[in-house]
């Protein structure tokens, strides 16, 4: 099996490299994904907002934590939607569940950040 030519990169070369794929793989989420834009808005909100309401020092990570694992589930997502429109754009059951389980994924995080911010600030 054939592995890809960017395996061999080592050290700093790789580092370098890795973080420009990461800055393009944000930007292509921010350009083509609706809600991967609106979380990203949520966040520059909800994380300034943490480090103003009176939390503690681990509430606050707490806080600003739920949000970017938001971001993260999302951007995990929109790759796996996007494998999956790759493979094909016909109607599969397979491909449903998978981004139906992906949505589901994103839903719980949200469901998280409403369950830390609550907790964190009234529990």
């Amino acid at each position: 099996m054939e592995e890809s030519p960017f395996k061999g990169k080592t050290g700093l070369t790789r580092v370098w490299n890795a973080f420009h794929y990461s800055m393009a793989g944000l930007g292509a989420a921010y350009r083509n994904e609706d809600a991967f834009r609106q979380e990203v808005w949520l966040a520059v909100v909800l994380i300034p907002l943490a480090l103003f309401l009176p939390a503690s020092g681990i509430g606050k990570a707490l806080m600003i934590a739920s949000v970017l694992l938001v971001i993260i589930v999302e951007l995990i997502n929109s790759g796996l939607e996007a494998t999956v429109d790759r493979i094909s754009l016909e109607h599969h059951h397979l491909a449903k569940r998978a981004k139906d389980i992906g949505s589901a994924a994103v839903f719980v995080a949200l469901l998280n950040v409403l369950a830390v911010w609550g907790l964190v600030l009234f529990g």
